[in-house]
């Protein structure tokens, strides 16, 4: 059925209930997990939200994201191997989430997408929708929606 499955986490409980589901969905399964956490790059222009900082500055405030993030997907490829699951850790930085996670999915040869029915993204989410809702009308992969 599905051999390799994109699993989108952001730290929230909910997230951690569609991992949680995704482990035992691969265990049971035999298929393998892609575990992708979606970093923002930091605002590099006023107009972005910005405040002046210096480039290096910059650097190393990404830096600590991308690490942080790391850290989360590596305690979901723990729980993973300790369920016999293989877990690939990926950290994707965009501010487009729902197409970063089609493309990763689209990259690492993903035959499933699974994730929380909503994330919490501030005014973007009342302005422009549910990422979730953009991953399901323009993926050609597969999705689960869990809640």
């Amino acid at each position: 059925m599905y051999q390799h499955i994109l699993v989108a986490t952001d730290g929230s409980e909910l997230s951690q209930k569609a991992v949680s589901s995704a482990l035992a969905l691969a265990a049971k399964l035999g298929a393998s997990i892609t575990a992708v956490k979606v970093v923002p790059p930091y605002p590099q222009s006023y107009f972005d939200g910005a405040m002046a900082l210096d480039m290096q500055e910059v650097a190393r405030t990404e830096e600590t994201w991308t690490a942080a993030a790391m850290k989360e997907l590596h305690a979901v490829q723990a729980t993973g191997q300790a369920q016999g699951v293989t877990v690939h850790p990926v950290v994707v930085r965009s501010d487009q989430v729902s197409e970063a996670l089609i493309s990763a999915a689209q990259k690492h040869n993903c035959d499933l997408i699974v994730m929380a029915s909503h994330g919490r993204r501030g005014m973007t989410r009342l302005l422009l929708g549910s990422e979730t809702q953009h991953v399901l009308t323009h993926s050609h992969i597969p999705v689960l929606v869990l809640r």
